[in-house]
């Protein structure tokens, strides 16, 4: 019986950790919505995606970064090294999700094109110290924070991009 409830409290907890991202995500596009329409008509640089691109990419990076939080959260750790990387990557991984939300309403509401991107930067510092302090800890969940830092990375070009170029 008590294998049954640990079992179904790993399961909530799965699937609070990959609900959560996306709903960050969704949240995120119901407020920005109409203003993302506003994408399309920027002189956007070189290698940009078409708009239809986003939702998926981001859909894929919500789900990953959900498990990825899972394995972390779930990782047991055996130093106190690793029980500080923990802390610290799962305190950060929920700091840099609340910069991810902002980051639209600044880009695509505010249209302040450069300071979205300085925001940007601190966030991808941030990703990369949770990458970091995850990798004390968990390998796994490492390998699914990495295309989001990536992603970021992209995203930081294309950011920049849209500040020069408008």
């Amino acid at each position: 019986m008590e294998e049954t409830m640990t079992n179904n409290k790993k399961i909530i907890r799965l699937i609070l950790l990959i609900a959560l991202p996306i709903c960050v995500g969704l949240a995120s596009a119901a407020i920005t919505g109409d203003f993302m329409m506003k994408y399309g008509e920027l002189t956007l640089p070189k290698f940009a995606p078409p708009s239809w691109v986003f939702p998926i990419a981001w859909t894929i990076l919500y789900i990953l970064m959900g498990l990825g939080s899972y394995f972390l959260w779930s990782a047991q750790p055996e130093t106190d090294q690793q029980i500080s990387s923990k802390r610290a990557a799962l305190t950060i991984y929920f700091v840099q999700l609340a910069f991810n939300f902002a980051w639209s309403l600044f880009f695509f509401i505010g249209e302040v094109y450069v300071f979205s991107f300085i925001w940007l930067i601190i966030m991808w510092l941030m990703i990369i110290a949770m990458v970091v302090k995850t990798s004390h800890v968990c390998k796994k969940a490492t390998a699914l924070f990495v295309p989001y830092l990536l992603w970021c990375t992209f995203a930081a070009y294309l950011n920049v991009m849209v500040a020069i170029l408008n």
